[in-house]
């Protein structure tokens, strides 16, 4: 499967190609972007793996992560969607897992909202999924609210594999914000 095109009012969500790569790099690199997932700014080599493992969901589980770009400018605002990592945290195990991450400069405009509005509206309708979960390090205050206007409830923590997370979960129809 391919990622489907979504369109919001100010968003296109397409699928990840090689045309997103330089800026998907550049983001990644960033602290900023990287304080909260992984708490280390991301090597050339380690974007790469990301990157591609990122294309690799659509035709190996049927979803994935679409590249979030603005639909004026074209300009990649971030990327995320859902997934099946296997992290190791067993709440995760089963459900769908929603992402996201936002270049700094996109970031306090609601567009994490409106693109996970759109994906998770994808998720009931097409993919049928009962639950979607996600996780957000401690201290992210931003990804806590974006979870909460989006229908996400806190269900349980997790320390490891990866560190401390807490983990969320939606039922499928839970009322998104607008």
């Amino acid at each position: 499967m391919m990622a489907p095109t979504l369109t919001t009012d100010r968003i296109i969500l397409t699928a990840l190609s090689l045309r997103h790569w330089p800026a998907y790099a550049e983001m990644w690199a960033d602290p900023r972007t990287t304080e909260f997932i992984g708490g280390k700014p991301r090597t050339y080599t380690e974007s790469w793996s990301k990157f591609s493992a990122s294309v690799g969901l659509w035709p190996l589980i049927g979803y994935g992560y679409w590249a979030f770009t603005d639909r004026q400018s074209g300009a990649l605002l971030g990327v995320g969607g859902l997934s099946q990592w296997h992290r190791g945290i067993a709440e995760l195990d089963g459900y769908p897992e929603a992402g996201w991450g936002f270049a700094p400069e996109a970031w306090g405009k609601g567009y994490a909202t409106e693109a996970l509005n759109a994906a998770l509206a994808w998720s009931d309708t097409v993919l049928n999924a009962p639950e979607v979960r996600c996780i957000i390090a401690p201290g992210n205050a931003s990804s806590q609210r974006v979870a909460q206007k989006l229908g996400f409830i806190e269900i349980g923590y997790s320390e490891e594999p990866i560190g401390p997370n807490i983990v969320y979960s939606r039922k499928a129809g839970d009322k998104t914000a607008d």
